[in-house]
């Protein structure tokens, strides 16, 4: 009966939440670490026996690991979405982690670049070689978009409209929404389609619609753009470290600091409450000392 539970859970999770398989993969690793630590402590009980003491105890044991308190609010995330589809379903009678309250960490300003810094990255794919023509593409089009990884390296050639430039892209829990990209974006695809990945694809012998390509001319993966930025990064001169997910940030900080409102970023980035959206209203330090400058008598 309890694995039936789960698989019904898991059902639930993909039909029709609607997530992505890692995101329920995450889900069932966190049911499945619970159950363990049960197992473990000679407590192996239905689902319907579980009390606020067994969680006390399995909170007290995440706390001695020394977890991060975002992993271990994503875990008792997971658990309350089990108990509370078991309670829906009529086969538990209450949520043991419904009282259970997670001391936040302050919430940490999002790592951005500067556009100085940006310059310097675009300037160490300059080179005509194929891969520098690719690398350049990439940098433009995560830069350009605010775009995931994962949309990255899902973006196939006829999701694409050069036309009105604009892009589809396929994001969280299967959501579409459009995106534009400039006409700095719009040059680096075009060069990169024509002179880098299809000469890779076809010295290869490869045939798909991904857009990203690896060096031997397959789709790339979300670790080879990671492996891609590094590079990028190493070759300059800076000092800092470098994820695709900071490209996002910095496009929402640029977008935000250049006077476009909330609501719009929250589109372009596929946000669904305009609250995560709200963490890229921080105030740069160049804004800081432009209104300085223009607002203070003795500046």
């Amino acid at each position: 009966m309890e694995q039936k539970w789960i698989n019904e859970f898991k059902e639930y999770l993909r039909v029709e939440r609607q997530y992505s398989p890692k995101t329920i993969t995450a889900y069932l690793e966190d049911l499945t670490e619970f159950c363990d630590f049960l197992t473990e402590t000679g407590k192996t009980k239905s689902f319907t026996e579980i009390t606020k003491f067994d969680v006390h105890v399995f909170m007290s044991e995440l706390y001695d690991r020394n977890l991060k308190m975002t992993s271990i609010s994503r875990k008792v995330s997971s658990l309350r979405a089990f108990f509370h589809f078991l309670m829906r379903n009529g086969y538990v009678k209450q949520d043991p982690f419904a009282y259970v309250q997670i001391k936040q960490n302050p919430r940490r300003l999002p790592r951005f670049f500067y556009e100085k810094e940006l310059t310097l990255l675009f300037e160490e794919t300059n080179g005509n070689d194929k891969l520098s023509i690719r690398d350049n593409a990439l940098l433009e089009t995560l830069y350009s978009t605010g775009m995931r990884v994962s949309e990255c390296t899902g973006l196939k050639v006829n999701d694409i409209d050069f036309e009105l430039k604009t892009m589809l892209l396929h994001g969280k829990g299967r959501k579409d929404r459009y995106v534009p990209f400039g006409s700095y974006c719009d040059k680096a695809l075009k060069r990169y389609l024509t002179k880098a990945r299809k000469p890779l694809m076809e010295k290869y012998h490869h045939e798909h619609e991904y857009v990203f390509v690896n060096h031997h001319g397959e789709p790339i993966t979300p670790a080879g753009v990671s492996y891609v930025l590094d590079q990028i990064l190493m070759r300059s001169s800076l000092s800092s470290s470098i994820h695709p997910h900071e490209l996002r940030h910095t496009f929402a900080t640029h977008m935000l600091s250049n006077g476009a409102d909330l609501r719009t970023v929250q589109e372009l980035l596929g946000h669904s409450s305009l609250s995560t959206t709200q963490i890229y209203t921080h105030v740069t330090p160049e804004h800081l000392q432009r209104d300085y400058r223009k607002y203070f008598p003795r500046a």
